[in-house]
């Protein structure tokens, strides 16, 4: 084993929260960090893990008590069975002191590991399973695996710096102007995406046939936020060559191909195209104008309104809604093609799936009974008053959203009973088995021997994916509840159980890209109310996106709803794993699909008449 040289982290442990070890090069020998529970402070975890490199090997290791009943016995046995790459035993430790708290780093010689197990005595302060999810997200780190105890009083978490993360929505807000961090958030994620994930031979390949080619999206982004931002600042488009061509996507009828919306006229060789590195040269041009803005609006130079308010909340989602329109166009090819998440460990999916059959506790009752109620929908937000006087400088506090969210009403919900969770894989698979002449859904594999669930890293076996949420269209989806007598439900109804049982983003649900794959769901144990996450998918509703009262349509971005008013496209309400949390935690979001569109992360929850 190499031995640290005197320069390094093991001679100078730290002694206080503020003097942590001045550079990245301190921790270039240790991959392991051990923290005592007490640790599970966001200053001091603020400060630790900005020593490390982002997507590095680096773990930190730290037990978090959710209970006083907690025992550091069951430590000994968890270490031993830890996946992605944390080996502890048969390791020297050199212990570095934080205040009456400590930590562990590995070294040539020292104590072994049971020095650690015996400091996880102190319980430190006790913190929920989501609070301890959403302290690690707004400083940036992932839990990659969790272990719990026997009795469930706490978990010992092995964590990672992901190359990209979201904080939770106490520091931003899912309805106000967005913050620079916000975009340089979303920014990060949509680089990951479309340069670390689609390789250059993939460019001009279609992943999905009713979609365009790769690289459209990635002129269409920068494009659409330079037309947008000149449009509300009366100024000219920085490239109107790439307005012709990248302004607007297609959404084609899966029965008529080639009936599609009004959209850009694109090039139909692969040659016309710009190239990727003229296009990123124009990404950082807009990207720069954006931020210019912001200087403008902070110094004074120019006063913010409603108007360019909106066409900030607006184009900064719409890249949030970009970035998983591309990546389940992107699954389709991933093993083929697709590169797995770069900066982000592969999941251990042999430990996951053991963790997940073990810990699957179905609920007492496969239902629950809601409504009669009356609920309100929607928010009060009307585009066609942004230069109203009195209103249009009314920005801080405003609720902005789509033109399908407003306004808000009340709509009245009849009785129904509702099972607690999405139609799983499994459950699909065996009805499937007698009706495979309905065809496969897109999110499985039929591989030589077995049928396999596809995700990001590539297909796994249906195995691991077995308790996930079955993923694809209405009709598919709406067969299989009718065979068991009984339906999807209408937009109220899902709408009425989100908002009484799904926890969102900071009780821990798998959206926000905490995964980049679905989990089990968790809703309906008596320990929570039946409160939990449904997997990190949206669900199918039976009501046809359509207009309503009081509807106004956006002049942002003409056609955005009412060119989907066709009768063909289904209201979907929830988030998936791959939804930003801004867009994930706003109740009055509604996203819409044609009902036999079968490539979204959409699952459905089976309903009954009462």
């Amino acid at each position: 084993m190499f031995c640290p040289s005197d320069s390094s982290l093991s001679n100078s442990p730290l002694t206080t929260r503020s003097n942590t070890p001045s550079s990245v090069s301190d921790f270039q020998l240790t991959k392991i960090f051990l923290l005592s529970p007490t640790l599970l402070d966001i200053q001091f975890l603020r400060d630790f893990s900005k020593k490390l490199d982002k997507g590095t090997e680096d773990r930190i290791v730290i037990p978090v008590n959710h209970s006083d009943a907690f025992t550091s016995g069951w430590i000994q046995e968890a270490i031993k069975s830890l996946p992605c790459g944390v080996d502890l035993e048969g390791k020297y430790w050199e212990k570095h002191n934080v205040d009456e708290s400590c930590y562990f780093t590995e070294t040539c010689e020292g104590v072994e590991f049971d020095e650690w197990v015996k400091v996880c005595t102190k319980t430190g302060k006790l913190t929920s399973a989501a609070q301890a999810l959403n302290i690690f997200a707004s400083i940036g780190l992932r839990s990659i695996f969790g272990q719990s105890s026997p009795c469930g009083g706490s978990t010992l978490y092995v964590l990672e710096r992901p190359s990209i993360s979201f904080p939770p929505l106490d520091l931003t807000s899912p309805w106000g102007v967005p913050t620079k961090q916000e975009w340089k958030d979303v920014w990060a994620a949509w680089d990951l995406v479309t340069l670390g994930m689609i390789p250059s031979v993939m460019l001009h390949e279609k992943p999905i046939e009713l979609r365009h080619k790769c690289l459209f999206y990635i002129g269409h982004i920068p494009t659409f936020l330079d037309m947008l931002m000149a449009r509300a600042l009366n100024q000219s488009n920085s490239e109107p060559y790439f307005a012709q061509i990248f302004e607007r996507g297609i959404d084609p009828h899966v029965d008529d191909p080639e009936h599609c919306h009004r959209h850009s006229e694109v090039p139909t060789t692969d040659e016309d195209w710009p190239a990727l590195g003229t296009i990123l040269g124009f990404r950082d041009r807009v990207r720069g104008r954006l931020l210019a803005l912001y200087d403008d609006l902070a110094s004074g130079k120019r006063k913010i309104n409603r108007n360019i308010g909106r066409m900030l909340a607006m184009t900064l989602e719409h890249e949030g809604w970009h970035i998983e329109t591309l990546l389940y166009m992107l699954i389709q090819r991933a093993g083929t093609g697709t590169l797995p998440p770069p900066g982000f460990v592969t999941p251990p999916w042999e430990a996951l799936s053991a963790q997940w059959d073990a810990s699957r506790t179905a609920p007492s009752s496969s239902t629950v009974t809601l409504g009669p109620v009356t609920i309100t929908f929607g928010h009060d937000d009307c585009e066609g008053n942004d230069f109203d006087e009195g209103v249009c400088d009314q920005v801080e506090g405003h609720e902005f959203g789509w033109d399908n969210e407003s306004p808000s009403r009340q709509v009245q919900v009849g009785k129904f009973h509702a099972e607690w969770r999405p139609i799983s894989n499994e459950e699909f698979y065996a009805w499937w088995l007698n009706r495979k002449e309905i065809g496969l859904p897109p999110s499985w594999v039929e591989g030589e021997e077995e049928i396999q669930v596809r995700t990001l890293y590539g297909p796994v076996p249906l195995g691991v994916a077995k308790h996930w949420p079955v993923l694809t269209s209405y009709d598919m989806l709406s067969e299989y509840a009718k065979s068991k007598g009984g339906r999807l439900p209408t937009e109220p109804e899902l709408r009425l159980f989100l908002d009484t049982y799904e926890v969102g983003f900071e009780g821990g649900a798998n959206v926000g890209i905490r995964n980049w794959h679905p989990v089990p769901a968790t809703t309906g144990l008596e320990a929570n109310g039946g409160r939990g996450s449904n997997g990190g998918v949206w669900e199918w509703t039976s009501t046809p996106f359509d207009t309503h009262d009081g509807f106004s349509p956006t002049e942002h971005f003409p056609g955005y709803s009412v060119d989907f008013f066709d009768g063909k496209h289904h209201v979907v309400l929830g988030a998936s794993y791959a939804t930003i949390p801004r867009l994930a935690g706003r109740r009055t979001i509604r996203n819409f699909y044609q009902h036999n569109y079968p490539y979204p992360w959409v699952g459905g929850r089976i309903v009954y008449d009462a």
